[in-house]
């Protein structure tokens, strides 16, 4: 089947439906005693819907994530508690993801002036890219097809606007950067 230029299969679209109408109002995987278990319930359905899901990922409650069938997330990574992200996001190994992120694909138009910018429909989708070691804190605005490079640490807050190196301490509105985690002694040594 295709659903907006997007190929999915019937099982994929079932899991779909179980995780949107169900399982996204699970528990949190923090919650006392059940925790644990909505948050393997939720990584099992998810397996199914994304393109790749690798092993003790944690999806969060109220996670939205599109269609999810180009989804890709590594390894020891997540999406944070009531999370937006686009479908087609890739996301490394050892990711953490804070509360409310929201990772934009696309913007609205506003290139002419002689028809309203309501009326101009949305820029291409740009897709994100999320490298390994990262750890994005919490309610940060991601603006369409950032590149966040291995080992960033990104504030609590920002929005996030341009790239930045890898190892960069990343912060603000506008995104900017603080510090770069790797100094001079460590530089040395890689």
């Amino acid at each position: 089947m295709k659903f907006k230029h997007v190929e999915f299969t019937i099982k994929q679209l079932l899991f779909l439906i179980i995780y949107k109408v169900f399982l996204v109002r699970f528990p949190s995987s923090t919650t006392i005693f059940i925790g644990k278990y909505c948050k393997k319930i939720r990584y099992l359905c998810c397996k199914n819907i994304f393109l790749y899901c690798g092993e003790n990922v944690n999806i969060e409650k109220g996670a939205y994530f599109g269609t999810g069938f180009r989804l890709k997330i590594g390894h020891n990574s997540g999406l944070g508690l009531n999370c937006f992200v686009p479908g087609d996001i890739e996301i490394g190994n050892d990711v953490m993801m804070g509360p409310e992120c929201h990772i934009l694909s696309s913007n609205h138009s506003f290139d002419r002036l002689d028809i309203p910018m309501m009326k101009q429909g949305n820029s291409t989708s740009r897709k994100t890219i999320i490298n390994d070691d990262v750890w994005i804190g919490r309610q940060v605005i991601f603006t369409p097809g950032r590149l966040v490079k291995k080992g960033t640490i990104i504030g609590a807050g920002t929005v996030l606007t341009k790239d930045f190196p890898e190892y960069s301490v990343v912060a603000g509105n506008s995104s900017r950067l603080i510090k770069n985690r790797l100094d001079s002694s460590i530089k040395s040594k890689l």
